[in-house]
């Protein structure tokens, strides 16, 4: 193993869902600020291969990079914050550690040896950790350990861990332990017993770590901090306040201000010329927080109940919200509940609506009623994979009044206008097989897919297994339903659009995907732009 990069690894204790992607990518997104080249991974514990066939109740929403890699959603929030592309070599889990020794077992590659969790494991995980410094392209490498610190299925990665800061040694490799101090009202304290025994857990594990950085509802006062710094044997300015943020895109300005940046180049013995330049950052949350005009932009989707199920696509609101100069509240509205009685109801005061990707039949007919109100009433639309598909049902149904469906949805349909793709029948096995990752697409002049993106051939991301069926395509163009985006090499119909109405777009791929604070997605930009024209016109 040769590298130059320098590893930082983020752990987490007391409790999941701190924030150890946000406090990563926040790191991250400050030392890029001081011109050097980062990358973030994340390590899952759990024994799925990858997130593809998980539930978005379960884990939120799949996140699919470039090279078509089903991963966890806080590789979003690494793209999110640095506007750089991630893999397949960013998001490793438990399940991929186990497939690779036991595949490398099964060939014969270990020589006759017992195949145990020290070695071969830990040394799998080190593989996946030294994998994205192996090219010299990076100067720092981040690595977010899923779980909490303790748990079972987390060991073999703490241990790998432990072997890697020993292998580096001191001003390679470090650790930044995330962790809570709960408050308790009735007592009105902060408690710091439960980071001492998260740290102690680490302790044990062989791991001390660098820096701890503490996530409360209140300030911390310099005698917390002493106490944190004498108990967890940290020196007392690598005790990092986390106060909870109004955004999560206040996160890097608030860990500057703590100098978590300062405080991890100093250990790393990292020299840092400038200081961090964050004047467009700054300048996207002051539109953020400063917003000209509002609008209301329903969201129609089945795992509703779970935002996270839709996080790119909020986050994405966020962005083409903030270069609008405006505030896009979001109302998460269940595709259950709507039905031709009720649609009116729920939708007659949104400025917009956006019809969510998802897969299998629940809530389907509630999305196709949902895309007629639209159509009918001229309110601006966004479909999104089953959204856009949802969309050529109900014009099928209609419009041309077809006996249509999706055979997702009923596969004895009289007319499949959405079918399965062909090279999709035979699959049996459900993980990883779908279309996925960047495809090309073809967009035609004169359109409002065209006005948005500003150029004629477009890459954008998938995960789906159904398609337009091209064998309606006449009919549809003839009633007015127009394919807009192709893919030069399958005519797969990637993007249509109404004629005649103010904003009505379908999309077969996943734009949300792509959107950046630096790169408001120019689909979500325009979408919002119609929404406020809409609101206007309702006034």
């Amino acid at each position: 193993m040769s590298t130059t990069a320098k590893y930082i690894f983020v752990t987490g204790g007391v409790t999941s869902s701190l924030g150890k992607g946000i406090i990563a990518a926040s790191l991250a997104q400050l030392l890029q600020a001081r011109g050097f080249k980062v990358t973030i991974q994340k390590f899952d514990p759990y024994l799925n291969i990858d997130p593809g066939t998980l539930n978005p109740y379960e884990h939120g929403e799949c996140y699919v990079t470039d090279d078509g890699a089903e991963t966890d959603l806080d590789l979003g929030h690494y793209e999110r914050f640095l506007n750089v592309r991630t893999s397949q070599a960013n998001n490793v889990t438990t399940g991929r550690i186990y497939n690779n020794v036991i595949t490398k077992e099964r060939k014969g590659e270990y020589l006759g040896k017992t195949v145990q969790v020290i070695p071969h494991i830990t040394d799998e995980i080190k593989r996946n950790i030294f994998l994205l410094g192996e090219s010299g392209e990076y100067d720092f490498i981040i690595t977010e350990i899923g779980g909490c610190v303790g748990d079972i299925e987390s060991l073999p990665f703490i241990e790998a861990v432990r072997q890697v800061k020993w292998e580096l040694g001191p001003n390679s490799s470090m650790v930044i332990h995330l962790t809570l101090i709960p408050y308790l009202k009735a007592a009105k304290e902060l408690k710091t017993k439960p980071t001492q025994h998260s740290v102690k857990e680490l302790l044990e594990a062989g791991i001390q770590p660098d820096i701890l950085v503490c996530r409360t509802e209140m300030p911390l006062p310099m005698d917390i901090r002493k106490k944190m710094a004498l108990f967890c044997n940290v020196h007392l300015n690598s005790v990092i306040e986390a106060m909870d943020a109004d955004t999560i895109y206040d996160v890097p300005i608030l860990m500057r201000k703590e100098k978590l940046d300062e405080r991890v180049l100093a250990k790393l013995k990292a020299t840092s010329k400038e200081e961090p330049v964050l004047e467009q950052w700054k300048n996207f949350l002051g539109k953020l927080k400063n917003p000209v005009n509002e609008v209301n932009v329903g969201l129609v989707g089945k795992y509703v109940s779970l935002p996270d199920a839709y996080k790119s696509i909020a986050e994405a609101f966020v962005h083409a919200g903030a270069e609008n100069d405006c505030k896009v509240n979001v109302k998460w509205i269940s595709s259950e509940e709507v039905t031709k009685e009720s649609v009116d109801h729920i939708l007659k005061n949104l400025d917009g609506v956006l019809v969510a990707p998802g897969f299998g039949e629940r809530g389907l007919e509630g999305k196709i009623e949902t895309i007629r109100y639209v159509r009918e009433n001229k309110v601006p639309f966004f479909g999104i994979c089953l959204g856009m598909q949802c969309a050529v049902v109900e014009f099928a149904r209609n419009v041309l009044g077809l006996e249509a469906s999706s055979t997702e949805l009923n596969p004895k349909t009289k007319n499949p206008v959405i079918d399965m793709m062909e090279e999709q029948k035979k699959i049996t096995i459900k993980g990883g097989t779908m279309r996925l990752g960047s495809y090309d697409c073809k967009l035609k002049k004169g359109t409002k897919a065209y006005a948005a993106y500003g150029e004629s051939l477009i890459h954008e991301r998938h995960r789906h297994r159904y398609e337009f069926n091209n064998k309606y395509l006449d009919q549809m163009e003839h009633a007015g339903l127009k394919a807009v985006g192709v893919n030069p090499e399958s005519n797969l119909v990637e993007v249509v659009e109404l004629k005649d109405h103010p904003w009505y777009v379908g999309v077969q791929y996943h734009p949300e995907l792509k959107s950046t604070v630096l790169n408001p997605h120019p689909l979500f930009v325009k979408f919002v732009e119609a929404a406020l024209e809409h609101k206007k016109i309702k006034a």
